[in-house]
């Protein structure tokens, strides 16, 4: 069951996505998350994450979408987990690998994300 929980994660994340919704996007991830966008610009919390998806989605990404597909979740520890996501941002065409770490011994929530454009075909 851990597994569907985890995908719901990416499945939030997109619909707020597509609404332009920053505080729904940001509802995954923890109050103290530690956050790498693909630009390689490093934020901490949750309210960091959301009102930099605010900006995003008032200029650049305004009517975009994100499509997101989970390809890996490794247990790492009873609470802990090591997931590998591809997502793509639509018409825009911009393709991002991710890897987070998700806490799940309670509701999860991303407590660490890496985010990347790869050069080459992701997984």
């Amino acid at each position: 069951m851990t597994g569907d929980r985890i995908r719901a994660l990416w499945d939030t994340m997109a619909a707020g996505w597509a609404d332009g919704d920053a505080a729904r996007f940001a509802s995954v991830f923890a109050a103290d998350v530690d956050f790498v966008n693909v630009r390689g610009e490093c934020v901490s919390g949750r309210a960091a994450v959301e009102a930099g998806h605010a900006r995003l989605f008032a200029t650049a990404y305004r009517g975009t979408t994100l499509s997101a597909s989970v390809v890996l979740i490794r247990r790492l520890a009873p609470d802990l987990s090591l997931v590998h996501a591809t997502s793509e941002i639509a018409p825009a065409g911009v393709v991002t690998h991710a890897q987070a770490l998700v806490r799940h011994d309670g509701s999860p929530e991303i407590t660490a994300f890496h985010n990347m454009i790869p050069k080459g075909p992701t997984p």
